[in-house]
């Protein structure tokens, strides 16, 4: 038995990151060892939670992922509480509750407790919760949080509601403008991580004064379904570099220990002035590097090494980011050109660009298949100077347009590739 917590929502924007940041933070203060997960396939939020709990947050994802069960058991059993992020509102998912936290949360029998933004509401709100808890059967809703509670008779009425809607208030969140949450850039720029810390030690002061916390994880004690054992690994003899900064940190926690499984990595930083380690596998995740273009135009001779290892027929995989970082050229949303490394012919532009979202099936010519995300604002103006190798599909089987890209052993695209249950050296076969 211990407890474990699923932080859902009615909605996106009713304040769930900032108590899930709060609630880590406040158990770890308490000395307790609290893993963090992630419903879907958010690269960002799981910054926000590492960072409050001080372990990686691992993303729960029904698309992406394989085995939750065993996922969640084998990153869940050393802590002492587990607590879980939602994605959107608890019943939305790519096709109606497919993929929602509610079907994870029935899934691995997490309870739930709803945090309820009560900016513009009151009792109305207990048909709402009562039709939360009921809706889908088998899921453990346990009780609400009500966010953004603008007094004492406000909170009375929220009360109210909560006790004829059957499901006990563990507390009311006041309205507190300084716990916006942070800039979404905010999470990957190391250089602003006191502006992140002070913003999650207020989150966790807040949650202490008005959540009972006792009765929060006493409401949520449950039996923890230990993984399956699994036999240990050799490990492979490869060396893998793999970028990590500012620019570049999109990634997902069993992708890094799948790399890791193939051998030695080397961490480097482009900003930072780093060179090329000396690598069988180069990776590049996705981030932001658009907004770090001048740093990482400096550093010109980390970008003649990794064309000089491209020409050489190095395996390289860039992502989103790191694929943009491979190209020609980037032309920022003004209009400024800035040159990349050049092992693609491709020129990225951030001009007029829209977002680009959803899952993909990933189906390569060699006949390997991957599943990823594809999450971006950038557009390519030649998308046709490097040959896809790949065909891309929606969770529907529709086609998307999206590239693949393969020069000699270069695999870049857009789509950001999930491998935990797959063979990465699959994408060079």
């Amino acid at each position: 038995m211990k407890p474990q917590v699923l932080i859902a929502a009615p909605a996106s924007g009713s304040g769930k990151t900032t108590f899930t940041a709060g609630l880590l933070r406040s158990l770890r203060r308490r000395g307790l060892g609290v893993q963090p997960f992630k419903c879907g396939p958010d690269y960002i939020d799981p910054i926000f939670h590492s960072r409050a709990a001080g372990r990686r947050s691992v993303n729960l994802d029904s698309w992406l992922c394989g085995d939750l069960a065993h996922l969640y058991g084998r990153y869940g059993s050393g802590a002492d509480v587990c607590v879980t992020e939602g994605v959107m509102g608890l019943f939305d998912g790519y096709d109606r509750m497919a993929g929602s936290s509610a079907e994870i949360g029935r899934l691995l029998g997490i309870p739930v407790v709803l945090v309820a933004g009560a900016k513009s509401t009151a009792y109305t709100v207990a048909a709402q919760l009562h039709g939360m808890k009921i809706f889908m059967p088998g899921l453990n809703v346990v009780g609400v949080v009500f966010n953004q509670v603008a007094s004492g008779r406000h909170s009375r009425l929220l009360l109210q509601a909560a006790e004829d809607a059957g499901l006990p208030c563990f507390g009311c969140l006041p309205r507190a403008g300084n716990l916006e949450v942070p800039s979404r850039h905010l999470g990957l720029t190391i250089s602003a991580q006191s502006e992140m810390e002070e913003w999650i030690s207020c989150a966790a002061d807040m949650v202490e004064a008005n959540i009972d916390i006792d009765a929060l994880l006493a409401s949520c004690e449950t039996t923890f379904v230990e993984p399956r054992t699994e036999p240990a690994f050799a490990r492979g003899g490869m060396r893998i570099a793999i970028a990590r900064d500012e620019a570049f940190n999109f990634t997902y926690i069993e992708n890094l220990e799948c790399l890791e499984r193939l051998g030695e990595v080397s961490w480097f930083s482009p900003l930072a002035g780093d060179g090329l380690p000396e690598t069988d596998l180069l990776y590049l995740p996705g981030g932001y590097p658009e907004l770090f273009v001048e740093q990482l135009a400096a550093n010109r001779q980390l970008m003649s090494s990794i064309r000089d290892f491209a020409l050489a027929g190095g395996r390289i995989l860039a992502e989103c980011g790191g694929m943009i970082y491979l190209s020609k050229a980037l032309t920022s949303a003004g209009g400024a050109r800035t040159e990349m490394c050049g092992v693609l012919p491709i020129e990225p532009t951030m001009e007029g660009a829209k977002l680009h979202l959803g899952y993909r099936s990933v189906k390569l010519s060699s006949g390997a298949e991957f599943r990823g995300h594809e999450f971006h604002y950038s557009d390519v103006t030649n998308p046709g100077a490097v040959e896809s190798v790949a065909e891309q599909f929606d969770v529907r089987g529709c086609r998307v347009a999206t590239p693949l890209y393969r020069y000699k052993n270069v695999i870049a695209g857009y789509t950001h590739l999930y491998w935990g249950d797959n063979d990465i050296m699959k994408l060079w076969d």
